[in-house]
């Protein structure tokens, strides 16, 4: 019995440990991650070198709340109506890179995570820019297509809803761009893997929503920005960082 006890103890003595440490890691970069050339494109505290798209400042509907920031619904808006809130990471564009980023959908919600974004005056984010989704899968409206659900590269390829946690949890999607090879990895698990400016990718656009958007018939930038989506629904984001290849 003590030795049941004994183990008992050491479990939750670890899984207490663990989560400590992972409270103690959001939006900090570990001395490994460092040298590896990971760099923080949000410091938790605020919006230092965000801004929204085609704009100059952080439009009113996003927070930062228990570390992370969080979009919402904008007052006098309807859940599922963005509101020009689209942002990007307005500091830096980047080219061949390593993207990590934390993600929790709120019950419905819906959002995307946008690279190599151009910016064009007048017209939204996802006009000229490959998108990530992020999403409810469970009771977001917009899930009745494989490749509207999370993780996915939105309307072109579906990513496994296996890996996927349900709204209110954490869920991390990392995207790698290499030379116009590109991954998605969702929660440890590579679910989307697709190469730019193929023949290949000419044919999932012509498949896609996307084929009468000249963002994309003219062609995917080299190199932009990396943005978030305002869709209408609270969605919070924490743990962003970036490394150049």
């Amino acid at each position: 019995m003590k030795l049941k006890l004994f183990y008992v103890f050491m479990v939750l003595a670890i899984a207490s440990a663990s989560t400590m440490v992972h409270a103690q890691k959001a939006n900090k970069l570990t001395s490994k991650e460092k040298k590896a050339g990971w760099v923080l494109l949000f410091n938790g505290k605020d919006f230092s070198g965000w801004r929204q798209c085609n704009g100059t400042a952080m439009p009113k509907n996003w927070t930062i709340e228990d570390g992370a920031m969080k979009v919402f619904t904008a007052e006098g808006s309807k859940p599922g109506n963005g509101a020009g809130g689209d942002i990007l990471f307005g500091n830096k564009k980047f080219k061949n890179f390593e993207l990590s980023i934390d993600w929790n959908a709120g019950k419905m919600a819906n959002s995307g995570i946008f690279y190599n974004v151009r910016e064009v005056p007048g017209k939204p984010i996802y006009y000229a820019a490959p998108e990530v989704q992020v999403l409810d899968n469970v009771d977001a409206t917009d899930n009745k297509i494989d490749s509207h659900l999370a993780g996915s590269l939105y309307d072109m390829l579906p990513a496994d809803p296996a890996t996927v946690n349900p709204a209110g949890q954490w869920n991390t999607i990392v995207i790698r761009v290499e030379n116009g090879k590109v991954t998605h990895t969702q929660n440890g698990k590579k679910v989307v893997e697709y190469t730019l400016w193929t023949s290949e990718w000419d044919n999932l656009v012509q498949n896609s929503k996307f084929k009468s958007f000249p963002g994309f018939t003219e062609g995917i930038s080299k190199e932009g920005f990396i943005g978030l989506q305002d869709h209408g629904w609270p969605v919070s984001f924490r743990n962003i960082k970036i490394r150049e290849l």
